[in-house]
């Protein structure tokens, strides 16, 4: 079998850490009153975009009645829909809009994945819960390889595990969690860009707006042109 399709297999019929397993069937089964009439997907839920993306971004988890809901990363919830326009305005999607798996939505360039495949209770997953779906994550990057020029983290979740990925060498400076900063994670390794999570607590709040979350796919796509000149 094929990397890639090996690889949604293994994701979607994961059932490792019990508690999430529960939770996100739990959910699927009792639903939201506004998508009764859906059929959540209800499973792991596993990365999208292009195979042969230069930018990696990384979420933390499902949403509950998102992708838990929909069966695709920030679709049907309002982290996606702050995130499909930017992806759109940047050129890395071919439109503003997420709703459902057969919605036409297609990346160029950029392949989105979650630091977990589960929705966890109170968007908290534990640290266990994250061990054991990294190597996920792992297997992603290494697909991705060698054209990977850029991670985007959303989130401290996200960017802590990816630094724990790639283990700090002598004379690489700390990397320290800001928005819209970038660092060398090391020679031949790709950047890692820190972008403030497109939840809605965020953007609602105004701690991360438009403008600032366009600064972060402008400068992922600088710095994938220029690692790949």
């Amino acid at each position: 079998m094929d990397a890639w399709p090996a690889l949604l297999d293994d994701v979607t019929s994961c059932r490792a850490c019990p508690r999430l397993v529960a939770w996100r069937e739990q959910v699927a089964q009792v639903r939201r009153r506004a998508y009764r009439d859906w059929e959540y997907w209800g499973r792991p839920v596993p990365g999208f975009g292009d195979h042969q993306a230069q930018i990696l971004v990384v979420g933390l988890a499902p949403g509950a009645h998102g992708s838990n809901r929909t069966g695709r990363m920030f679709t049907g919830d309002a982290s996606g829909d702050f995130l499909y326009p930017a992806l759109f305005r940047a050129g890395f999607a071919n439109q503003p809009t997420a709703a459902h798996l057969q919605d036409g939505l297609t990346l160029h360039n950029i392949y989105i994945t979650a630091v977990c495949r589960c929705a966890p209770p109170a968007n908290k997953p534990t640290s266990s819960e994250i061990a054991n779906c990294t190597p996920f994550l792992q297997r992603e990057m290494e697909l991705l390889l060698p054209g990977l020029k850029v991670i985007v983290a959303l989130g401290r979740i996200a960017f802590d595990t990816i630094l724990r990925l790639f283990p700090a060498q002598d004379g690489r400076a700390r990397a320290i969690f800001r928005h819209a900063s970038h660092y060398a994670l090391g020679e031949g390794k790709p950047w890692l860009v820190a972008s403030y999570h497109p939840s809605r607590q965020n953007t609602q709040t105004g701690r991360l707006t438009t403008a600032m979350f366009d600064q972060v796919w402008q400068l992922s796509a600088a710095l994938a042109n220029s690692a790949s000149m």
